[in-house]
Formats: structure tokens, C-alpha cells, sequence
């Protein structure tokens, strides 16, 4: 009989397949909760899930013979860490796999926003274009010479970096640690850093801590020119706080990847042309999602072998 791998959420075809016969998937779980465990979840060792469902004691507790939880993605910001101590189980994720996925697109929403892409898109299908423009489209900001804010300079954040730098934008950044190594400016406080960008782009690690980071006094910082990127997590921007500021002329525009209840949408965003909006996709490319489909299977696979694992959050422990 083959092995049980508990699946919160339906798994990609690939990453099923690459893991072969050997085992067969449990879940995917209608809710994050015991009650909707599968009966056979309770001998699972293996649990495959998303770092942002919500995992803590009263799961773990109904999950005695869990030992390895693997993110499909980089991020775990739903998952207790202090419970995943406390029960002695190890937490990995995915790296850097999707990293410069992320990037890449966080550039393309800013690309298409300081360049008006989706109007002049619509302008040439809706057939208004007849003749000269100039006088007609008003100028786009463009990027060349403006100052890109980065909040968090983890991996994705140093790509999101170096293709600004690429663009001939300024760079500099805010986050928990400062990186010597980094040629870009180092802002304390992320106050400081919005109030010397143009654009703020959010590519910090989610969690508790930086709910609601990004508030009606970062954004006032960043000005009526100023520009929002949210490739992080949408709870790390106050929803409420980015409508009123738009609706008062008190920022230019945002690019949303990612909202504070997904799937939902505040309507004042869906009905605001200066913002784009995405299905929370950054990391939405054949490369990417391979490499994610392969480091789960390589941690599964390693686990059953009792070899090494890779890109480990949280190591075994039993103390």
C-alpha cells in the first residue's frame, strides 16, 4: 500500500505525478480545521500545503504522526511557527524558486501603470486613435530617474532591485536587517523610505508584525506623484486607508497583486482606472512552478530516504 501525503489544497497534476506511485494524496481540505480532516490524514507524516492557510495547535493536535510540513511556495506567514516547535516538526518551503517570477512581474505592473499600457491599449482597440497623439494622451511619469522604494530586500526584493537599477531608476530600501553587501540606500524606518520614493513596491516577508505596515501615514509620505506595488501579502497594506487616499487625489495609483480577502475585491479598487488589479499570480510561470513542483519532491522524497532536506524554516525538535 502506498504512502499518505495530506494535501491541504488540490495539488498541481505535475507535482503528483513527479512523486510517483509510491504514494497516494489525502485531502485536498475544505477548511482549515479538524473537523475537516480526512479520516486517513491522522497517519499522514507528510502534509504539502500553502503557506498562507492557517496551520496551528488545534490541527497539529488532531495530526499525531505528522513529522514534515512542506510549503509549495516561499512564504508561511499563516503557519505558527511556535506550534510547529512545539510539536516537533519540521517546516520547509520552496527558496527561491519563484523569486525572480514575482520580480519579473512586479516590474510588469509597474512598467504598465507609470506607462498608461492598458489606456493606450484601449484607445488603438476602441479605434480612437485617427492621427497625432501628442496633444491628445497626456505624458506618462516613465521610470527613467524616479526612486523605487523596496520594502523587504529578501530575494525577491533584490531582483525587484536590480531591474529598477536596469531601468535607470534610483533604488533603496527598508527592512528588518541591513545588507552591507547591497549597493543601494538603507532607510531605518519605512516612514523615511516612502518619503523619499516615488514608488513603493512591498516585497517584504508577511506576518503579524507588519499588518497594516503600509497605513494612511506611509502612503501620505509617498505623495500625489506616488506609486504603490503589492506583491507580498494584502494584509501588509491597509485596504481602507489605500481607497481613501486614492479617492482623495492623495496618490497617483497602485498596482495590486495580492488583497487583504482574497478573493474579494473592494468594489472602490475594481471601479478605480489607476489601479491594476491581479489574481494574486506573480509567481504564475512555467519555470517557477516547476521549480516549486520539484523542490516539494525532492523534500518528499528526501524525507522517506532520511536524507538532508532542503531550504528548511523550522528543524525537528522535540525540546
Amino acid at each position: 500500500m502506498s504512502t499518505p501525503i495530506l494535501t491541504t489544497y488540490a495539488l498541481p497534476d505535475p507535482l503528483k505525478e513527479g512523486l510517483g506511485n509510491d504514494y497516494h494524496f489525502v485531502g485536498p481540505m475544505s477548511e482549515m480545521t479538524p473537523q475537516a480532516l480526512p479520516s486517513e490524514a491522522r497517519n499522514a507524516r507528510v502534509m504539502i500545503t500553502k503557506g498562507g492557510l492557517p496551520i496551528g495547535n488545534e490541527l497539529l493536535d488532531a495530526l499525531p504522526a505528522l513529522e514534515l510540513i512542506h510549503c509549495y511556495g516561499t512564504g508561511y506567514d499563516c503557519i505558527d511557527l511556535n506550534a510547529i516547535r512545539r510539536y516537533g516538526i519540521t517546516l520547509t518551503n520552496a527558496g527561491a524558486a519563484n523569486a525572480s517570477a514575482v520580480a519579473e512581474y512586479a516590474m510588469a505592473m509597474l512598467i504598465a501603470g507609470s506607462r498608461n499600457v492598458r489606456e493606450n491599449d484601449a484607445y488603438v482597440r476602441e479605434g480612437f486613435w485617427t492621427g497625432s497623439i501628442h496633444n491628445i494622451i497626456p505624458l506618462s511619469p516613465g521610470l527613467v530617474g524616479r526612486k523605487l522604494g523596496i520594502y523587504g530586500l529578501g530575494e525577491i526584493g533584490k531582483r525587484i532591485a536590480s531591474r529598477a537599477a536596469a531601468m535607470e531608476m534610483s533604488v533603496a530600501y527598508h527592512g528588518r536587517t541591513q545588507h552591507e553587501d547591497a549597493p543601494y540606500a538603507y532607510f531605518p524606518t519605512l516612514g523615511a523610505l516612502a518619503e523619499w520614493a516615488d514608488v513603493l513596491v512591498i516585497a517584504v516577508r508577511a506576518g503579524d508584525n507588519n499588518r497594516h505596515a503600509v497605513n494612511a501615514d506611509i502612503l501620505a509620505r509617498l505623495g500625489t506623484d506616488g506609486y504603490v506595488v503589492n506583491i507580498s501579502r494584502g494584509y501588509v497594506i491597509d485596504e481602507k486607508a489605500l481607497i481613501a487616499a486614492l479617492q482623495a487625489g492623495q496618490l497617483h495609483g497602485a498596482a495590486l497583486d495580492v488583497f487583504e480577502h482574497e478573493p474579494h475585491v473592494p468594489k472602490p479598487l475594481l471601479d478605480d482606472k489607476r489601479v491594476i488589479l491581479s489574481p494574486h499570480l506573480a509567481p504564475h510561470t512555467q519555470q517557477a512552478q516547476t521549480a516549486m513542483q520539484q523542490a516539494a519532491i525532492a523534500n518528499v522524497h528526501a524525507f522517506y530516504k532520511g536524507a538532508p532536506l532542503s531550504h528548511i524554516v523550522v528543524s525537528k525538535s522535540f525540546t
